[in-house]
């Protein structure tokens, strides 16, 4: 955790996922849902759950895809945002004094064009106090080209996470596309180059019409869908995962309340991540975690690292 962050972690409910990221709840906030968080802080109760990761990074500025960028469907949402975000100057001077008040981890997504770009960022970062550790945005759907050619390749993932490892001593978690032939073998990449964990699953690609207009919902045409409509192909993807590599699975995609994420961790996951949710119950987060917390205080699980995985398919 962040050096900001003292409370003392439920021993039933707190999770490490290595490299000095210890969460005292297997709970984390996504990347894109809760901005950088002082604006949910007013909703939620921040100090409760494992961690936060905020919206992704860029090395400048960006506006992201023109709108309209977010579109109900259902059962869930689709979103073609673009990664639009302050830039990486204006994170760590304007956000950053934030976050590392926080008593909860940090943990910052990236995204960049290049390995070159993805290197200077968390270069950059690993200079700013406050940050626990980098979820690193190699699978964005509605991002034409950059981060999204190197998520579907192994050889591409496994050079950009070689190249961060060398530079960086924070805890590296490397976020996984669903679009993909194998995510096992982009998971295996990631481990063997030297990440810490993986996050899965990012969204999947989709698309919404209007059949009046005869118009796409979405100026991209096409976007990422996210929420309880993603839950199944989210919960193979991580059993998937969990059974290919070693390091920690991070699971989310769906998960809309407490049962969901006990579902995440059985699959493997040792820690899960709530997304789309965050938009309809702002304190979903607090409400989870302390829905987890009660739940191995009092049915005589031992810890979530030995349920984590625990799965019976005889």
């Amino acid at each position: 955790m962040s050096q900001q962050g003292t409370a003392k972690p439920a021993p039933c409910a707190s999770v490490s996922l290595g490299r000095g990221l210890d969460l005292k709840s297997p709970v984390l906030l996504a990347s894109g849902t809760v901005s950088y968080g002082e604006e949910l802080s007013q909703l939620c109760d921040l100090s409760k759950i494992g961690g936060l990761v905020t919206k992704a990074i860029s090395l400048e500025p960006r506006t992201g895809n023109l709108p309209q960028r977010i579109a109900e469907t259902p059962s869930g949402m689709i979103n073609a945002i673009g990664l639009a975000n302050v830039g990486l100057e204006c994170f760590i001077t304007e956000k950053i004094p934030f976050l590392r008040k926080l008593d909860t981890a940090v943990i910052v997504n990236i995204a960049g064009r290049s390995i070159d770009e993805y290197c200077e960022i968390v270069a950059r970062l690993d200079a700013v106090e406050g940050v626990n550790g980098y979820e690193i945005n190699l699978s964005c759907p509605n991002v034409k080209g950059e981060c999204m050619i190197m998520g579907v390749s192994r050889d591409a993932t496994y050079e950009i996470v070689s190249e961060l490892r060398s530079i960086t001593p924070r805890h590296l978690m490397i976020k996984l596309t669903p679009n993909v032939t194998s995510i096992s073998s982009i998971a295996l990449a990631a481990e063997e180059a030297g990440a810490d964990s993986v996050s899965l699953i990012n969204t999947v690609v989709g698309m919404a019409i209007n059949y009046k207009t005869r118009r796409p919902l979405l100026k991209n045409i096409t976007g990422g869908l996210s929420g309880p409509a993603i839950k199944p192909i989210a919960l193979a993807k991580v059993w998937e995962v969990f059974n290919a590599v070693s390091i920690p699975v991070v699971g989310m995609g769906g998960i809309a309340g407490f049962e969901d994420a006990m579902e995440f961790l059985l699959a493997g996951s040792k820690a899960v991540q709530i997304g789309t949710m965050n938009f309809v119950y702002p304190d979903i987060g607090e409400q989870v975690a302390t829905a987890i917390e009660q739940y191995f205080s009092t049915h005589g699980a031992t810890s979530i690292s030995e349920y984590s995985g625990s799965l019976r398919t005889d």
